[in-house]
């Protein structure tokens, strides 16, 4: 965890400070600006435009604060910045003029908080189970399905997801009502 002289240090412009802030904090930048893009080459143009401003506006952060809401607001605006230009682009093509018709998609901070609170979850899963959640949550596989894609039993299959079930849940725990919300799918 970067403490509050990386913050101070950042907020006085420090390069070495700025490149600490962008390992930790662009992977939550990004879920931040999935959710509201939905599309992963827009999402990193949105966190990417995000840092430049978070670099200019660098000066006005109080490193008393906490940055990460700081930068997922940042990115929010940015990747709602995004998605606007690129409607005005699909816009410009149609000639149907519905660029202000739309509302972006969005999330709430506490939606995409969870999001990544979930995905830091199943990042810390073993191996196996990480890969039978990718493959039913991510994928949409059945038991079946993943059994023979992994080439194990779909028993197997059944224990890894059990497992990585518990082990989710218990991480998730302190989330209200998310914990509840990861469960298996039969057959």
């Amino acid at each position: 965890m970067l403490g509050a002289t990386t913050f101070a240090d950042f907020a006085n412009g420090d390069d070495e400070a700025f490149e600490q802030v962008v390992r930790q904090f662009s992977g939550v930048m990004y879920a931040a600006a999935y959710a509201v893009l939905g599309r992963r080459e827009l999402a990193a143009e949105a966190v990417q435009q995000a840092f430049v401003a978070a670099w200019k506006a660098a000066g006005n952060f109080d490193p008393e604060r906490e940055i990460e809401p700081w930068l997922c607001t940042i990115t929010r605006r940015c990747a709602i910045d995004v998605w606007r230009a690129e409607r005005r682009h699909l816009d410009d093509h149609r000639g149907d003029g519905t660029l202000e018709s739309a509302a972006p998609p969005g999330a709430t901070f506490e939606d995409v908080w969870e999001a990544w609170q979930v995905r830091e979850a199943v990042d810390r899963l073993p191996p196996d189970e990480r890969e039978v959640m990718r493959l039913h949550y991510g994928k949409g596989f059945s038991h079946s399905q993943m059994a023979g894609v992994l080439g194990v039993p779909i028993g197997t299959v059944k224990s890894r997801t059990s497992r990585a079930h518990h082990r989710l849940q218990s991480s998730l725990a302190h989330l209200s009502g998310s914990a509840g919300k990861v469960r298996g799918h039969n057959d």
